[in-house]
């Protein structure tokens, strides 16, 4: 089977630490999985200690 890929960078915000809006997010990821991408991975990106810059995450679907 042959896939294409989809990388999504979420830009995080805070002082502190990362923060976005979890309800922005299931919305759009519940559009990206009707469109048939399915999440294979997510990881943080570090700016300086330890601070999370921004979150990646990876989705695939089979080509047609």
């Amino acid at each position: 089977m042959r896939w294409e890929y989809r990388t999504v960078k979420l830009a995080t915000s805070g002082f502190l630490g990362g923060k976005f809006d979890e309800n922005q997010l299931d919305a759009y990821m519940n559009q990206l999985g009707s469109q048939g991408w399915e999440l294979v991975a997510g990881f943080d990106t570090n700016k300086s200690y330890g601070e999370t810059r921004d979150v990646v995450v990876i989705f695939k679907r089979p080509l047609p």
